[in-house]
């Protein structure tokens, strides 16, 4: 055994694809990046560019500590179209916090793909109404869309969940 099972779970959460990065990993000192990190970091970096994953490295997060593990365990969950609700589950998230997480992430500038999740909980006929709203509407604002929305019978997850796409698909 080269590497306990936390520290694989880790390297398959955090994607190290430097040396430096290895060794941040919990359980992996320079003597184990020194002995079997290239075999490791080929892998993963092999990995990463067929998947088109975004590493830490990849991301400017604008926090400290755990927060910025938490952002970007979303993002990598995300890219590996996890459902929402899972995602909030596996950290420990309401879906409230998890939307806060995720906006706070795309208002930063980083592109989020939830397609697959607004595929699953809309059709494409509400899709186009929400598209419609927020191409004219001269605010972002999730209250006042619920206003002048609310004969579309919105519920406010809904449009914040399309606010991200949108966010990130007009604006990043």
């Amino acid at each position: 055994m080269i590497f306990q099972d936390p520290s694989l779970e880790e390297m398959a959460t955090v994607y190290p694809t430097t040396r430096d990065e290895l060794a941040q990993i919990n359980g992996v000192g320079m003597g184990k990046v020194a002995k079997f990190g290239a075999s490791f970091l080929k892998l993963i970096s092999n990995y990463v560019e067929e998947n088109e994953i975004i590493t830490a490295s990849d991301v400017v997060v604008k926090s400290s500590g755990t927060r910025s593990k938490v952002k970007i365990s979303i993002i990598q969950q995300v890219d590996r179209k996890i459902d929402l609700e899972d995602i909030a589950s596996n950290l420990n998230l309401s879906m409230q916090e998890l939307l806060q997480e995720i906006e706070q992430i795309i208002y930063s500038g980083t592109k989020l793909n939830i397609n697959y999740y607004i595929e699953n909980i809309m059709d494409e006929e509400r899709e186009d109404i929400l598209h419609d709203y927020f191409m004219t509407a001269s605010s972002d604002n999730i209250r006042l869309a619920m206003e002048e929305l609310e004969d579309e019978d919105f519920a406010e997850e809904e449009i914040r969940v399309y606010r991200i796409k949108f966010i990130s698909d007009h604006a990043n």
